[in-house]
Parts: structure tokens; C-alpha cells; sequence
């Protein structure tokens, strides 16, 4: 999986490339926290190119958006393909989570 940042405004993009499983917890844990300490208001997760999210990685999404809240930060999810809405239907994380089907328009709901 590959893990890239783009900064909008006070927004920043996560972008997330690939497999989201267990060995990448770790990488995905450090950039996500070290973007709550920049102070970005705003964090989205960019899910346009994950086609796979495993049960550890869902737990540590749960985390982050546990983390932004207590940081006074945003977290909203971008993108998910048909796969993985259903593993978060089907673990019942998808109301618990902030989603919306497009990047831009994830991006604009800080405004």
C-alpha cells in the first residue's frame, strides 16, 4: 500500500493506494498523527484506490477518528469503492463515519 498527502487550505488528503491491511497500520498511524500535529482542521481519508480493508486497519480507523475528535479535528472518508462500503455495512462502521462517494466534495464540506 502506498500512503500519500495532499494539503487543500486547511484540509489535508490522505491518500490511501492498494491493500489496506495489518502491516501498514504502523505507516498509516504515523503520517495520520503526525498531520493532527500540524493542526490541519481537516483530514480526509481518500479511499478511491483501496480495494481491500482488513479487520486490524478498521479498528485503527475507528482510532483515528477517536483521535481527531479529541484533537478538535475532522475526519471524513472519500471515495469507497462497492468492496469496501460493504465491510463497513456489514460491521456497522459505515454510520459511524463521516463518508462521502467523491474527494471533492469531502473536500468542500469544511467550508
Amino acid at each position: 500500500m502506498k500512503i500519500k498527502t495532499q494539503d487543500y487550505d486547511d484540509v489535508t488528503v490522505i491518500e490511501l493506494h492498494g491493500e489496506f491491511v495489518a502491516e501498514y497500520v504502523k505507516p498509516f498511524t504515523d503520517t495520520a498523527t503526525n498531520i493532527v500535529a500540524q493542526g490541519s482542521a481537516g483530514i480526509v481519508l481518500d479511499m478511491s484506490s483501496v480495494v481491500f480493508i482488513d479487520s486490524e486497519c478498521l479498528e485503527n480507523m475507528i482510532w483515528f477518528n477517536d483521535y481527531c475528535q479529541e484533537n478538535t479535528r475532522q475526519l471524513k472518508l472519500a471515495g469507497l469503492d462497492e468492496n469496501c462500503k460493504k465491510i463497513l455495512e456489514m460491521t456497522r462502521l459505515l454510520n459511524k463515519l463521516d463518508c462521502y462517494a467523491e474527494l471533492a466534495e469531502a473536500v468542500k464540506s469544511f467550508v
